[in-house]
């Protein structure tokens, strides 16, 4: 089983950003925490800042893999471009969100990804990429 993990803008920060929000552990150690845990995955990690790629990055697992795991973070709540693409592509997408986007500006409450994704997980932590990936399984 193929899962791609897609993140937008600023999560190449984790670990230093915000650590009352985002905790102090950087995505890629988590990431190879993740893929310890699930040998039985190929999983496939990308980030960007640039919502073009992201947009790409979508358009080339979306039809190929068995599901992809996007936290879009801000472009969540302003993208109607990153909506399109999950709504375009074959392969299931989860939306992650690390903290409780509902516990959170008024403007995060805004998603343009969840009317295109299978599920939605927030606040709770980095175990929400976790729980997107026991989703698929």
């Amino acid at each position: 089983m193929k899962i791609a993990i897609i993140n937008g803008p600023n999560l190449n920060l984790l670990g230093k950003r915000e650590t009352n929000i985002y905790g102090d552990q950087s995505f890629q150690d988590y990431f190879s925490e993740l893929q310890f845990k699930f040998t039985e995955l190929e999983l496939t990690f990308f980030q960007s800042n640039i919502e073009g790629e992201l947009i790409d990055k979508l358009q080339e697992f979306g039809f190929d893999y068995d599901g992809i795991i996007l936290n879009a973070a801000a472009y969540t709540h302003t993208s109607v471009g990153i909506g399109d693409a999950v709504k375009g592509i074959e392969t299931p997408v989860v939306e992650v969100h690390i903290s409780n986007t509902f516990n959170r500006e008024t403007y995060r409450h805004l998603s343009y990804v969840s009317p295109g994704a299978k599920g939605i997980i927030v606040g709770f932590g980095l175990r929400s990429y976790e729980l997107a990936i026991q989703s698929f399984l």
